[in-house]
């Protein structure tokens, strides 16, 4: 009998579901990158909900984080399943521990403090116009951007001005922080860096769509398959290296020029688009690393 592999998902991206998002052709496009290589191994893809009852999960030697894009809204009841399962005997990839650390997007600070390039970022219980305000003269610009600490694909995000600042009265409504709008974002993209079991896999470059500044697929970001410089690689690797993990099954790392130099803008590690479609060797990478996951049961502690 094949080994049963769960790729956690929520109703915003399950096939059928009322709910999907317009975005969850990405859903589709992974998993079918994905099935068929752990099927030439042996194993099972098992779409689930990861908010499904727990006896769902019975006979699941693995679940991987997949495309739970609802866990930022629901953070603890989210870790609290992980932990479950885990509990149960049931490897998660990658691990609560991971998440935890990984889901505030405080850890920049911790990534900047082992040397790796991030954006000037001014970290607040919550953002108010005032902070705005503050903002342009902190970083001696004429233009912000406001996200939530815990946020995933640019929801509830927003940029301002200093000719057309925040409302009076407005406030984030949630733990924020307020970077300087970098205009590399629109005139040389993001880079994505795909890693798979600690070894690169493929890079991406994307870029919005012309006047958004957002480059996920939902605003009309644009995705482009690159061969990328030797010293950007290197800057990748060196933000992987950089991280207080080993032997993650997966990492994406984006970057942005900053000043000359890439500067990471996020480590996601939790359930990150892999850009199947970019990277036609995602699927036989991922259950090669996927594989060795399983038969040497190295988690961390």
């Amino acid at each position: 009998m094949a080994a049963r592999i769960g790729f956690l998902a929520c109703p915003g991206t399950l096939p059928a579901s009322p709910e999907r998002r317009s975005d969850a052709y990405e859903h589709d496009r992974q998993v079918d990158a994905l099935r068929p290589a752990l099927a030439d191994r042996g194993f099972e893809l098992v779409e689930i909900d990861w908010a499904a009852p727990l006896d769902q999960f019975e006979g699941l030697a693995l679940v991987m984080l997949g495309t739970a894009w609802d866990y930022q809204d629901r953070l603890k009841e989210f870790l609290t399943r992980l932990e479950a399962l885990e509990a149960r005997g049931i490897a998660v990839c990658n691990p609560p521990q991971v998440v935890r650390w990984n889901a505030r997007k405080t850890y920049l600070q911790d990534l900047a403090e082992r040397g790796a390039a991030t954006v000037p970022t001014l970290w607040l219980d919550d953002a108010s116009r005032g902070d705005v305000l503050s903002a342009f003269d902190r970083f001696g610009t004429d233009r912000v951007v406001v996200k939530r600490q815990v946020g995933a694909g640019a929801l509830g995000q927003h940029s301002f001005t200093r000719d057309d600042p925040p409302a009076a009265g407005w406030t984030l409504g949630h733990p924020a922080m307020i970077q300087p709008f970098l205009p590399a974002i629109a005139e040389e993209g993001e880079y994505s860096f795909v890693f798979v079991g600690g070894a690169f896999s493929h890079a991406i470059l994307k870029l919005p769509a012309a006047g958004d500044y957002r480059i996920q697929s939902m605003f009309g970001g644009i995705d482009t398959a690159i061969e990328p410089a030797p010293a950007d690689l290197a800057a990748a690797e060196a933000v992987l290296a950089s991280l207080p993990f080993d032997d993650l099954l997966y990492a994406r790392i984006d970057m942005i020029r900053a000043g000359g130099t890439l500067a990471v803008m996020e480590a996601e590690l939790i359930e990150p688009f892999l850009y199947p479609l970019e990277g036609p060797g995602l699927g036989t990478r991922f259950a090669e690393a996927l594989e060795k996951t399983l038969e040497t049961k190295v988690y961390y502690q």
